[in-house]
């Protein structure tokens, strides 16, 4: 059968919506499958017949099958098109959350879920380039944005709401739930997104080979650190809050994050096209202000929801700025090198936090989010040329 490639609508004056919400749809079920055993852990760890920290290996299998398989996988089925490889990722996602809704073997559960994390890889590795390819050149950034808000919403959303279900209707339907969702978005997918060739065997070049591109170096050192500073504070945040008795805030903590991650979305997904740059070093110098004000006055009300306002409109807008870049620098190449090295960060951040929480205490978390964010500023600052320029390629003003 003969695959027919719909070409890009480039000379289009307004985004399709229709197509990149369904993008937006399966960023927000990568993520979803992933941190949805979170909210559900004692209840899994029960039925499963394990500790609750080996049932939270069930997010610990995913975030590492999804960083080391990037590169691999993007390699394998670069000849695939498009549509068919983001249908494949969709039925993987329906596929493990039904096992894991019926699942009475920890073993199977566990295989299921890293088979999980390599569709996510997949997924990451196509939203930005299919959300470019997507939109006309002056509106290719708000097309990110709008592909990369199923990101917090499924953090600020739909684990919650995952995690009440769980409570109201128990874990396994809740899981069943987000495997018929994901079936939805296969027809979704199939109904919407129009189709994409893969890179003819001839053209293809190795991903590592973009490291040698200018300007993907200093962006994937801006995705490392900044990343690995977020996780450190932000998988702690319970403990730190703890640490400072801020315990009584911190649902109204979590909230005022959230919120003020969707204004920085709003933001950047408005500004992104021509103020990639500036948006950059200005979400670098909240997050630096933000641990600043944490590193001493952490436990008064007023200055730590400061912090967390600060903090939240920093990095509500990373994934569209880093992605964006490394996208203009790397391209589809790039993009894989970034999926590995997020991912990689995240999963860093617990370990270097848990390091850091035994030897130093829950008050070094600020101190090390300064350490690694001032790098990522200087860096950001310094690649004016390449990596985060004044003005994008293809982007005129």
């Amino acid at each position: 059968m003969t695959t027919t490639a719909v070409p890009a609508p480039r000379a289009a004056e307004k985004l399709p919506v229709s197509p990149l919400l369904a993008l937006t749809t399966a960023a927000f079920m990568a993520i979803l499958t992933e941190a949805l055993p979170a909210g559900v852990l004692p209840e899994m760890a029960a039925d499963l017949r394990v500790s609750e920290a080996a049932a939270g290996q069930t997010l610990t299998v995913y975030a590492i099958a999804t960083g080391l398989s990037a590169i691999p996988v993007m390699a394998a089925t670069a000849r695939w098109p498009r549509r068919r490889l983001l249908l494949a990722a969709a039925s993987v996602f329906a596929i493990a959350n039904l096992v894991t809704a019926v699942s009475d073997s920890y073993a199977l559960t566990m295989a299921l879920r890293t088979l999980a994390g390599v569709a996510a890889a997949v997924v990451w590795a196509e939203l930005v380039a299919y959300a470019r390819r997507l939109a006309p050149p002056h509106l290719q950034g708000r097309a990110i944005a709008m592909t990369m808000t199923g990101v917090p919403l499924a953090l600020s959303l739909g684990i919650p709401l995952g995690t009440f279900l769980g409570d109201l209707l128990g874990w396994r339907p809740t899981f069943g739930l987000v495997a018929a969702v994901s079936a939805a978005l296969m027809v979704w997918i199939r109904a919407s997104v129009p189709e994409f060739p893969g890179t003819r065997a001839g053209r293809r070049e190795p991903i590592l080979a973009a490291l040698r591109l200018p300007g993907v170096v200093p962006v994937l050192f801006t995705v490392a650190a900044y990343v690995l500073a977020h996780n450190v504070l932000y998988t702690y945040i319970a403990t730190f809050l703890h640490a400072n008795g801020m315990d009584a805030h911190r649902e109204e903590v979590l909230l005022v994050f959230g919120i003020a991650s969707a204004v920085s979305i709003v933001l950047t997904g408005a500004l992104v096209d021509r103020r990639l740059r500036l948006l950059t070093i200005a979400s670098a110098g909240l997050f630096l202000v933000a641990a600043a004000v944490l590193t001493a006055l952490a436990d008064e009300p007023v200055p730590l929801f400061l912090a967390v306002v600060l903090w939240g409109l920093g990095w509500g807008g990373v994934p569209t700025l880093l992605q964006t870049a490394v996208n203009d620098a790397g391209g589809d190449r790039g993009q894989a090198l970034l999926v590995t090295t997020w991912n990689s960060s995240m999963a860093a951040g617990g370990a270097a936090g848990g390091v850091m929480l035994a030897l130093m205490g829950p008050g070094s978390f600020p101190w090390g989010v300064l350490v690694l964010m001032i790098p990522v500023a200087a860096v950001v600052i310094a690649a004016r040329t390449h990596g985060f320029p004044a003005e994008r390629p293809g982007i005129e003003d």
